[in-house]
């Protein structure tokens, strides 16, 4: 077993709130080192005063100042049951919202999040699919997969490097293994751009091809967008509300149905390419998995040049685009440790997100090299 606490121990749980450093360079674990902080005493330490004298006036004094600690502690102790009980009731019923509850959209325009359309019917939709959705889909999936392909593999020049990790992750895992892959987000274009690298088979295929987030307020803000991004398997995130959400929630099912979940941990398009600490919610949805995914990690540079960020918002042809798959990440064992040793679910899915982040920025020093390389 690797170690767990040199990971742990940059994390404070105070008042239910956590504080976390950077993550350090550590990758190993080993959580039986994994203790609660302690508690203060608020009463005194046991310190002896064999052999000091007093005066009997002040032993009076210290004896009535330990009879009022002792009511003291006994009023402390009754407020103290009270707000634990309060408090293990607010956690069950966090842990019940989590488990089985779906968030209500109905509020969302009242928050402090705008949600420009109503997306509530979308994901009924997304969870149990029709016949009809399924011919809708396939033909959408088939447009947007030519597209990808010819504009990233016949107009482009694209280098894909270990493609066969891919191709192996999305083809020949186990049956209802489920996959999740990562990739920073430089462009708009990202995806579906990326798969336009996968043969015709997968990349038109939507019993095949991935699920992936989406942002709300750019995809999802016309009924006839949302159709459409519907039908391209994209499930609408709200950015903003947290990793307790309809999204998330509906990744996980997915990922329990063994299917492939793609993820922009980043969590918006990142257009000054710097280097940012990743969202928590592909933590949540590899700790709450009930298969354990693949987790496969990718980097990519030159998409942002194939569809600049930039107005008038133009694709361009031949720009050098470079694509590195990186080696599936096994934390199977990581995370049963986590649950065996009851590490608290918010920190739990922190240091998932932080192993993926060591594995993130190693493969995007590789790929920024091998790309500098090309364009030289």
């Amino acid at each position: 077993m690797c170690r767990v606490w040199k990971q742990i121990n940059t994390i404070t749980l105070y008042k239910s709130k956590v504080v976390f450093d950077p993550p350090s360079t550590c990758t190993c674990i080993d959580s039986q080192h994994y203790v609660q902080a302690p508690e203060a005493h608020p009463v005194p330490d046991g310190r002896s005063s064999t052999g000091m004298q007093q005066h009997p006036q002040q032993q009076k004094i210290q004896q009535q100042q330990q009879e009022n600690l002792q009511l003291h502690q006994l009023s402390s102790s009754h407020n103290t049951d009270r707000q634990s009980t309060d408090h293990n009731t607010a956690l069950k019923r966090q842990d019940s919202q989590s488990q089985g509850r779906k968030p209500s959209f109905s509020n969302m325009s009242t928050s402090s999040v705008n949600v420009p359309y109503d997306i509530s019917w979308i994901f009924p939709r997304l969870r149990s699919p029709s016949t009809l959705w399924y011919i809708a889909s396939q033909f959408v999936v088939t447009l947007v997969g030519i597209f990808s392909k010819i504009l990233l593999v016949g107009l482009s020049q694209t280098k894909v490097y270990n493609k066969d990790r891919l191709t192996t992750a999305v083809a020949k895992r186990p049956k209802g293994v489920p996959l999740i892959t990562v990739s920073n987000h430089h462009s708009c274009f990202d995806d579906p751009g990326i798969w336009g690298v996968l043969p015709f088979r997968y990349v038109c295929n939507t019993l095949r091809i991935r699920w992936s987030m989406a942002a709300h307020d750019i995809c999802f803000t016309k009924k006839l967008h949302s159709m459409f991004f519907m039908f391209g398997k994209c499930i609408p995130v709200v950015r903003g509300i947290g990793v307790y959400q309809e999204a998330i929630n509906l990744c996980i099912e997915k990922c329990a149905m063994g299917h492939w979940v793609h993820v922009f941990p980043e969590g918006k398009v990142n257009m000054t390419k710097e280097q940012i600490r990743l969202k928590w919610g592909v933590g949540r949805i590899i700790y709450e998995s009930p298969k354990m995914p693949i987790v496969l990690p990718m980097w990519h540079e030159g998409m942002d040049s194939v569809l600049p960020n930039v107005e008038p918002y133009m694709f361009k042809l031949g720009k050098n685009v470079t694509i590195n798959i990186g080696e599936p990440l096994d934390l199977n064992d990581y995370v049963q440790d986590l649950k065996n040793q009851q590490v608290p679910e918010p920190v739990a899915r922190k240091l998932i997100t932080d192993k993926i982040q060591e594995a993130f920025y190693a493969l995007r020093v590789e790929t920024e090299k091998l790309h500098e390389e090309r364009v030289q």
